[in-house]
């Protein structure tokens, strides 16, 4: 199925540079190809990028030790992505494919027992003024470390609270809109409609739908080239920038222990539904090289156990709690980066052993040619409640096309 996959997306390539003007022959980082039809009815940019991790952690043994310690090296992101418009350049579509086996994990019957190839594959049609309308499978405007690209990441990966808050993607339907309430001050609106569990279902809608509403406030104007959705101040904003923002999602009856993420809540009797809230604050700042993100979680659900008929337990239940993530980083004149990340991770009923759970960060970035070539690493200490503790290191390279 992998080769399958790389095939068709060469064949893509081949098809479209055979049935395009010239292609042009863009910087490094700004994709392999840009192309315009001849007669300028549509374009398409296609990149390639790929992430090679290694790492290595220690867990805290009964006398305090940190021994024997577990390695791992793998592709951790491979992707092709096709980007442009079609008619119109009010009328955009991407489609992104993962190609690595993280990327096409978590295939199951729901997902027709297939990999999941497809990351994007979403319409974006700029209607009227500044409204635009999404369709199709994409990230749900949820917490600003999900939105931000994982090849932009100003750490290896993102942090604990991504892992047990995000919403991720879904298919579905999206209206933005955006104002100017003063020549600097900048307000944005997201409203999405959803099918409510996750990426590439097949087997249609098993619960209710799910609503997501972001409010985002730039009061010093937009940052550079979107620099709000990217690690790191790599274009030093010259002027003080902030953005803040607040997210909140509905998901009515929720059939996953995450919303649209998580596991399937199955009963003897089909599956357990329930109402999921969350709620995201989270705020960016960049000045001069340096930079501040903050975010905020919070879940719960109106009824979080999932019972059998009879009244058991069925030992699946809604990951409800909170989420605190705070990460700060300095850009040196040589590109180098130092940063550091604190992540809080608190459950309520006792769902885990893991409950609660401190991460504390140290990083350093060196940007080569921006985010498209860097090397990253860094070490975690990992603070577990009731549970060992452990020490984690990881080492990675990024290259984009």
């Amino acid at each position: 199925m992998k080769m399958k996959c790389l095939a068709l997306g060469l064949a893509l390539c081949s098809l479209f540079i055979s049935y395009s003007q010239e292609p042009n022959a863009p910087e490094f980082g700004k994709g392999l190809f840009n192309l315009m039809g001849k007669d300028s009815t549509w374009s398409s940019k296609i990149a390639a990028r790929m992430q090679f991790l290694s790492s290595t952690t220690w867990t805290e043994n009964p006398n305090g030790n940190y021994t024997d310690p577990d390695f791992n090296a793998l592709i951790r992101r491979a992707r092709l992505k096709f980007d442009g418009f079609v008619y119109s350049p009010k009328l955009r579509y991407k489609l992104e494919l993962g190609l690595s086996n993280r990327d096409i994990s978590g295939g199951s019957k729901y997902t027709g027992n297939a990999p999941r190839y497809i990351l994007d594959a979403v319409i974006m049609w700029n209607f009227y003024q500044n409204f635009e309308l999404w369709v199709g499978q994409t990230k749900l405007p949820g917490n600003m470390e999900r939105i931000i690209s994982s090849g932009n990441l100003q750490m290896v990966d993102r942090s604990l609270l991504n892992g047990q808050f995000t919403l991720d993607r879904d298919m579905g339907i999206q209206l933005r809109h955006h104002s100017h309430l003063t020549d600097t001050f900048v307000i944005r609106e997201i409203i999405a409609i959803s099918q409510g569990e996750g990426r590439n279902i097949t087997t249609g809608n098993l619960g209710g739908h799910q609503y997501s509403g972001r409010v985002e406030l730039l009061p010093f104007g937009e940052f550079k080239r979107g620099g709000e959705y990217s690690g790191g101040d790599l274009k030093r904003e010259k002027s003080p920038k902030l953005m803040v923002a607040a997210t909140y999602n509905l998901n009515l009856n929720a059939v996953k222990t995450r919303g649209s993420q998580g596991t399937y809540m199955v009963t003897d009797f089909g599956f357990h539904q329930t109402d999921i809230n969350t709620l995201f604050l989270d705020a960016m700042f960049k000045y001069n090289g340096f930079s501040f993100m903050a975010e905020y979680a919070y879940r719960d659900a109106e009824d979080p156990i999932a019972r059998n008929m009879d009244g058991f337990q069925t030992g699946e239940t809604v990951q409800i709690g909170h989420g605190l993530n705070l990460q700060t980083g300095y850009l040196l004149n040589s590109n180098w980066e130092i940063s550091g990340r604190y992540t809080n991770i608190e459950l309520e009923n006792n769902i885990t052993i893991e409950n609660p759970k401190n991460q504390y960060t140290l990083g350093l970035s060196k940007y080569i040619v921006g985010h498209k070539l860097k090397v990253q690493t860094d070490i975690s200490y990992l603070s577990v409640g009731s549970g060992p503790d452990e020490l984690m290191y990881r080492l990675q390279l990024d290259v984009h096309f």
